[in-house]
């Protein structure tokens, strides 16, 4: 075993990083094929992270056939074979910065619908309901429909009547319209996510429509959450290919400044 491993750092998923390291080592030998990984209180130790942690890394190790347990001796390296498509750091990275995004976004976007159904005119549901129809209209025509997308939020921010919510919006525009598109693409993926995003817009339309406060805040803030969720479930595949790429703008924007 090579020199004890230094500590990860906080921002990131801690079970994702001791797996991305010790996998590293793996795959460049530096761990050989049959060596014995430290315990479970030693890894904790050297990563300064808690058990749980190190057994959900070893765990993900597991899944990508790179050790084997063997009960009451310890946990074994098995030969690294071809590298399979799975989350590296900069793709969990990524993921991070698209669902940090969108939290804010749930916490915004509630109190937008809620104070639209309580103030929208005529004119404003049919500017919402127009902006709906510009997402459909701009999928059909091969597009992710990502700038239509933030514009249907944004029309219903509009109703709210609040310009400094407009404000807000403005100020975060290009990180919510970044994030936008990693999520559209990801749903764009599989039916079902898309053809729950455009039931999860209709429910909110049809609250602002009703002048029912409660419900548009529920139907957007479960919308949020689902995409939240749609997230989480997205294929590892996606992030190696499409996700990680067009999340790139959100991870450097984010990074903490570097000072001298």
């Amino acid at each position: 075993m090579s020199s004890p491993f230094s500590a990860v750092k906080p921002s990131l998923k801690l079970a994702d990083q001791v797996a991305s390291t010790l996998e590293t080592e793996i795959r460049a030998g530096r761990i050989q094929a049959s060596e014995k990984l430290p315990t479970e209180a030693a890894l904790a130790q050297q990563f300064q992270v808690s058990r749980t942690v190190v057994r959900e890394a070893i765990s993900r190790l597991k899944s990508l056939g790179l050790v084997d347990s063997r009960q009451g001796s310890g946990v074994y390296v098995q030969a690294p074979g071809i590298e399979p498509l799975h989350f590296e750091l900069p793709h969990a990275a990524s993921r991070e910065a698209v669902m940090q995004i969108v939290e804010v976004r749930r916490a915004l976007e509630s109190e937008v619908a809620e104070l639209a159904a309580q103030r929208r005119s005529d004119a404003d549901v049919q500017a919402i309901r127009t902006a709906m129809q510009r997402i459909s209209d701009a999928v059909q025509a091969g597009r992710d429909g990502a700038e239509e997308d933030v514009e249907f939020h944004r029309a219903i921010a509009r109703a709210a009547g609040n310009p400094f919510l407009i404000s807000t919006l403005d100020y975060l525009a290009r990180f919510l319209q970044g994030a936008t598109r990693v999520t559209r693409a990801n749903e764009a993926r599989r039916s079902d996510f898309a053809q729950a995003v455009t039931q999860e817009h209709e429910q909110i339309v049809r609250a602002i429509e009703a002048g029912d406060a409660a419900a548009a805040r529920h139907a957007a803030t479960d919308h949020m959450r689902n995409a939240l969720r749609r997230i989480e479930q997205a294929d590892p595949a996606f992030w190696a290919q499409d996700g990680a790429r067009l999340a790139q703008p959100l991870v450097v924007d984010t990074a903490p400044s570097q000072r001298g």
